[in-house]
């Protein structure tokens, strides 16, 4: 383009799209949203000082690492060997993208099966995915994927069951991915011991599936579980949340009827890095393998019969038609999810085992530490629990929190950011990285403060 005679680059741009001035072009905005000021904006500086304010700004975060933490509702701390950083940034994984060369891309297809088949084995599924975004994507994905499966013979048609403990942020996924597509969700009622109602399950039976989590989000394990399958029955889908930790002791959900399993991955192989990025765990049975989201890695043999990996589904929207896509992932989290996956195939079976065992045992230690404080209440104390449990105090659980991260340590979770009517209700979660001296410390914080509040 040749350059205009006597005119600014900014005036030959306006030039060219038919404006004369930037007011012309931003018209549009009205006037009373527009800022006239000067942006308070300092003048140029180098690397260094650069480099400096960045860092300055960086320390100013409080993580969980920083400080004795009993934060989990969702997100939780393992250890996670060092060699899972050491492996992720090796070339092969960090700067791979979606192999659609399967030619010179079987080193990291062959991860994604590994992957996969590791989930198969954790969940008790036939066939799973190579990840989805979150454990609330995958939650929404899978309710999607069954309605399109049972639909047509279901005689509550366009309607899923889901626990009326759903986080708010989970369920507002699954609205929004249920909305468009007419989908009505009805709440499952659970008991005062925090159980599913299975007098209120039977209502679901007909239904094109039921959502429920296996540990719950108050971290209870509900007894229930495993009848619900017989009481829905066959052409209604049983779709189980889960945190894969627990597997290594729990049943896996495949075997006691589950049709679709979802999760939060972030457990294995990730850490809590400010709630991303993390990956969601997708696993079901054949019957729903067509109409799964994301792709599958499948084995086979090249011409020579040597083994030979390749993307044997893709259903998303890249790939193949946009009105045959069953749903609009983009490039999923596979990076992370091979963070999973290393995590996994270090430990290896027993290893997933004695992990979930250090979380079970660390919960019930801090669950015995704090029930012989003065005052305070445990609503689900007759429950088992994986990770976390409820503390009921006779104040308000914000306060409790404040006062604790003035004492340095991260509390819990205050419930009623999730349900009405729990303004005094504190969610505490132990994983293995929760140590005795801690432990003792945050009891004796609590006794502090229920002495100082009579």
């Amino acid at each position: 383009m040749d350059q205009l005679p006597n005119m600014g680059r900014e005036d030959e741009m306006l030039e060219i799209m038919g404006f004369k001035s930037i007011d012309d072009l931003f018209s549009d905005i009205p006037e009373n949203v527009r800022f006239s000021g000067q942006l308070p904006l300092r003048g140029p500086q180098s690397e260094e000082e650069i480099l400096r304010d960045a860092r300055t700004l960086l320390n100013a975060n409080i993580t969980s690492k920083n400080k004795i933490s009993f934060l989990g509702a969702g997100l939780y701390r393992n250890f996670v060997p060092s060699l899972v950083g050491q492996l992720i940034g090796r070339g092969e994984f960090l700067t791979s993208y979606t192999p659609y060369q399967p030619e010179v891309s079987q080193g990291m297809l062959q991860a994604m099966w590994e992957f996969q088949t590791m989930v198969s084995e954790l969940t008790g599924l036939p066939i799973s995915n190579v990840s989805v975004y979150d454990s609330s994507t995958s939650a929404a994905e899978a309710i999607t994927c069954a309605v399109r499966v049972h639909n047509k013979k279901a005689t509550q048609k366009d309607t899923v069951y889901v626990s009326e403990l759903i986080p708010p942020h989970r369920l507002s996924v699954i609205e929004n991915y249920t909305k468009g597509g007419g989908i009505v969700l009805k709440k499952l009622k659970h008991d005062s011991n925090g159980f599913m109602n299975l007098d209120d399950l039977s209502n679901a039976s007909g239904s094109c599936a039921v959502y429920v989590e296996q540990p719950n989000p108050l971290g209870i394990l509900d007894e229930g579980i495993t009848s619900i399958k017989q009481i829905i029955g066959e052409s209604t889908a049983l779709i189980v949340g889960v945190q894969p930790t627990s597997l290594g002791v729990l049943e896996a959900p495949g075997n006691y009827g589950a049709d679709i399993v979802v999760g939060e991955g972030q457990p294995l192989g990730v850490g809590i890095t400010a709630g991303g990025p993390i990956y969601g765990i997708f696993a079901c049975s054949k019957k729903y393998l067509r109409q799964m989201p994301g792709r599958i890695v499948g084995k086979s043999e090249d011409d020579s019969g040597r083994t030979a990996f390749c993307l044997t589904l893709s259903t998303r929207e890249q790939h193949i038609r946009r009105h045959r896509a069953t749903s609009n992932l983009c490039t999923n989290e596979t990076l992370i999810a091979l963070m999973g996956a290393m995590h996994m195939s270090l430990l290896g079976p027993k290893g997933i085992e004695t992990l979930a065992l250090r979380n079970f045992a660390a919960r019930q230690v801090l669950e015995e530490k704090l029930s012989t404080i003065e005052g305070l209440e445990f609503p689900y104390l007759n429950s088992s629990h994986y990770n976390e449990f409820v503390v009921r105090f006779p104040f308000n659980a914000q306060k409790v929190l404040d006062w604790l991260d003035e004492n340095g340590i991260i509390g819990g979770f205050a419930l009623s950011n999730w349900y009405e009517d729990c303004e005094n209700d504190l969610l505490v979660c132990a994983t293995d990285q929760t140590t005795m001296e801690e432990i003792e410390i945050f009891r004796n914080k609590l006794e502090n403060l229920m002495e100082v509040e009579k």
